[in-house]
């Protein structure tokens, strides 16, 4: 609110610095490519600056940021769609900063790389729910005003994603553990490597 009733940049930088890597990902799963994603998310930001007086409605800026990037990518897959562009090694995986085990950082890095090739290979929908609910922390409600559907099927989705994403990464963890896990623990461990 203060960065529209009182033109407040710090606040701005502030949103902008929450908002900025979380708006890139996001509009990553759509335009997959790095620079066209900066731009759209970058407009964005620019766009909202000029018409924050606007905006004062706006109860929920962060869901308001996520609708807008998504249009925009949409827009921008539109006037580009002509353009058939394939993304050479451009996977940027973030360093672990002190790994204890040389090995341990291996086998974290392998099911990293296997767990977004799994991720990579579902349907669009359910990566996009995946992604914002487990990767961004969004709730349902928030991941359903930003694609325009029910929470219902954001949760439908998101349980499928999940089904999927065990019944895709099974045999690795069944191969790395020497036998057969209960169907919960692999999706267990990875989230536990994941995102701890």
């Amino acid at each position: 609110m203060r960065i529209c009733c009182e033109s407040d940049d710090k606040a701005f930088e502030l949103l902008f610095s929450a908002c900025y890597p979380k708006l890139l990902n996001f509009c990553l799963l759509y335009v997959l490519r790095k620079e066209p994603a900066e731009e759209v998310v970058s407009d964005i930001f620019v766009k909202c600056w000029m018409d924050r007086e606007q905006l004062k409605d706006v109860r929920n800026p962060e869901v308001y940021l996520f609708v807008a990037v998504r249009n925009r990518a949409l827009n921008h897959l539109k006037k580009f769609s002509h353009y058939h562009v394939v993304p050479v090694g451009d996977m940027e995986t973030s360093p672990l900063l002190h790994p204890p085990d040389p090995a341990q950082d291996v086998e974290r890095r392998e099911l990293f790389f296997r767990m977004n090739e799994a991720i990579a290979m579902l349907p669009r929908q359910c990566q996009i729910i995946f992604r914002l609910i487990k990767e961004d922390g969004m709730k349902y409600k928030e991941v359903a005003e930003i694609l325009h559907i029910s929470p219902r099927t954001v949760q439908t989705q998101l349980f499928r994603a999940i089904a999927k994403l065990r019944e895709t990464l099974r045999p690795y963890l069944d191969h790395k553990t020497g036998r057969t896990l209960p169907s919960w623990v692999p999706l267990a461990l990875l989230f536990l490597h994941h995102y701890l």
